[in-house]
């Protein structure tokens, strides 16, 4: 069996782990290709790991000569089956179908009908573009049971869906950075011994940053010294920046921009923090487990198979920054709870989410369409 996956090459955050941390598990036992349409830092990020990674330089969102060039590749290849990720791949693998057969997968890793619902151009064409594309693959990997519910309400055939939950290297060796070595490389002026919250995530409105930074401003209320820190980038810098200046968090909510290693920035927080409105199952929580940090989440896609509120964590309504406070206060007042809920989801995320065991599934479903199903 022979699988090329196809992405657009630009993603960042939880999509670009699950993508590249998988198809170096699948070449373990496979043969995997994983194609970009544009080269860039997730090219390189590729190439830097050992995998088959290649560029088809689409330099235009939708030039359609990628189309011609994919299926001379798929057929000289002999590949089997061909895997997409994101709008951008999902519209060239459709167009790929009309001209040579070949089962089709993509991987649901975000609501695609908010996935551009902050740009009004975009959100007409890409989205609409998207929703037609979605309509033609063979399969769908959604990667928690409400994305699975959620397709099914818009009327993809349930029969056709697969729910696998991404997984984490948990055997991995871990490269150690201290809090001062992270705050050199991103310029950083977070006090060495202070309590610190964070959250990593693109600057987009789905994840609810706003939510972030009025809990910040209650917490700080009720443990003075704490700070926050804030890893990630995107078109909603400036409106945060100028929300923290407002609410008076400027010298304790710290913003780190594009992190590179999110396990870098995991050992230089204490309390791991999502206040999104919308996920799947987010990497950025898996990658704290990793790292045992108790967290506080937005209740959201399928977060609660992670964590269990007040076991493994703390859980809240989305939108709500008062309840979001309320947990993160309860954990940096008491260091024994909080050490006890990041043991907790260690030991819980090591068992059940494992990369070895998101490959074995991947492999089925790819015997299960290139048998026809």
């Amino acid at each position: 069996m022979k699988v090329m996956h196809l992405i657009s090459g630009g993603e960042t955050g939880g999509s670009k782990t699950h993508v590249l941390s998988l198809v170096k598990e699948l070449q373990k036992s496979t043969d995997v290709t994983l194609m970009c349409l544009m080269a860039g830092a997730f090219y390189r990020e590729g190439q830097a790991m050992g995998l088959d990674i290649r560029t088809l330089r689409q330099e235009k969102r939708y030039q359609l000569h990628a189309v011609r060039e994919l299926c001379r590749l798929l057929v000289q290849g002999g590949y089997t089956l061909l895997h997409c990720h994101g709008p951008r791949a999902n519209f060239i693998g459709a167009l790929v179908k009309k001209f040579y057969r070949i089962p089709t997968l993509t991987t649901i890793h975000s609501d695609f009908l908010r996935d551009f619902a902050h740009n009004f151009y975009k959100n007409k064409v890409y989205t609409t573009l998207n929703t037609w594309a979605l309509k033609t693959f063979d399969g769908y990997l959604a990667v928690s049971e409400d994305f699975k519910e959620m397709l099914v309400a818009r009327g993809f055939p349930a029969e056709k869906i697969t729910v696998i939950y991404n997984g984490l290297d948990f055997a991995a060796p871990l490269k150690t950075v201290t809090r001062a070595e992270f705050c050199r490389k991103y310029n950083l002026s977070l006090p060495e011994k202070a309590k610190v919250v964070g959250m990593l995530a693109r600057l987009h409105p789905i994840k609810g940053h706003e939510v972030f930074l009025e809990g910040a401003r209650l917490i700080a209320e009720a443990v003075p010294g704490v700070h926050f820190l804030v890893g990630g980038d995107g078109a909603e810098r400036e409106k945060l920046l100028a929300l923290r200046d407002k609410l008076g968090l400027k010298d304790i909510v710290h913003f780190a921009g594009h992190v590179s290693e999110p396990l870098a920035f995991m050992q230089a927080i204490d309390i791991n923090a999502l206040t999104s409105y919308s996920e799947s199952f987010p990497f950025v929580l898996l990658e704290g487990a990793l790292l045992r940090k108790p967290t506080v989440s937005s209740e959201v896609g399928g977060i609660a198979k992670l964590i269990t509120h007040e076991k493994t964590g703390m859980l809240f309504p989305p939108g709500d920054a008062a309840a979001f406070a309320a947990h993160t206060v309860t954990l940096l007042r008491d260091n024994a709870l909080a050490k006890e809920m990041g043991e907790k989801l260690y030991h819980h995320a090591k068992a059940n989410f494992s990369l070895a065991a998101l490959a074995d599934v991947h492999l089925q479903v790819y015997e299960q369409y290139a048998k026809g199903r």
